[in-house]
């Protein structure tokens, strides 16, 4: 799914395709967003579905039975809590079934347009190898990257450091002979490298 994509609906569409999008590639993220948005353009609409009919149309999202469940508990939520509106906040957002704090501030930042930090596995780890911060989870990250980091540069943190982190500064033996960065990098705990 485009993320960055406009529709009518954009909030709901990134709320769900986010949902949907953990530990799936894009591919089939894209694939699955498309089957459910054309038989459900609202959480209203994902209601009247049944969790078989969700699961159906979400397959083969990488834990699609537990997502579809958390989509169905989603739009009772949505409609009882908060009269049909899509949450506007990280705070907000976290308490909905299967949303955690990265997909939280993407929600925010791409339907909102707000300032947020996106942290996965690859920005803590880069992050902490810059020695940019020192920290031991990716929750401890994004509350450090919020005092440092200006905010202007909160939305392009998550998009510059994932391809990175995927290609260049790699979990185990980072290719440091061909980072562009690499006098800048305090290389904390790289112990091999290419």
């Amino acid at each position: 799914m485009d993320l960055h994509e406009t529709h009518e609906d954009e909030p709901f569409r990134i709320l769900v395709g986010t949902m949907l999008s953990a530990q799936t590639k894009d591919g089939v993220t894209a694939v699955a967003c498309k089957r459910l948005f054309r038989r459900a353009k609202s959480f209203k609409a994902i209601e009247r579905l049944s969790e078989k009919d969700i699961r159906e149309l979400i397959y083969p999202v990488s834990f699609y039975r537990t997502k579809a469940k958390h989509l169905k508990q989603t739009a009772v939520i949505v409609r009882e809590e908060y009269s049909g509106r899509i949450l506007e906040t990280i705070d907000e957002l976290v308490k909905l079934p299967g949303v955690g704090r990265k997909t939280a501030n993407l929600v925010v930042q791409l339907a909102f347009g707000e300032p947020a930090i996106c942290v996965d596995t690859h920005v803590h780890r880069i992050m902490n190898r810059f020695g940019y911060v020192e920290t031991r989870t990716p929750l401890e990250t994004e509350m450090a990257l919020r005092d440092k980091l200006p905010k202007r540069l909160w939305n392009t943190v998550n998009r510059n450091l994932v391809a990175y982190g995927q290609h260049t500064c790699t979990p185990v033996s980072p290719k440091c002979s061909e980072c562009p960065i690499k006098k800048h990098c305090g290389r904390v705990g790289v112990t091999k490298s290419r």
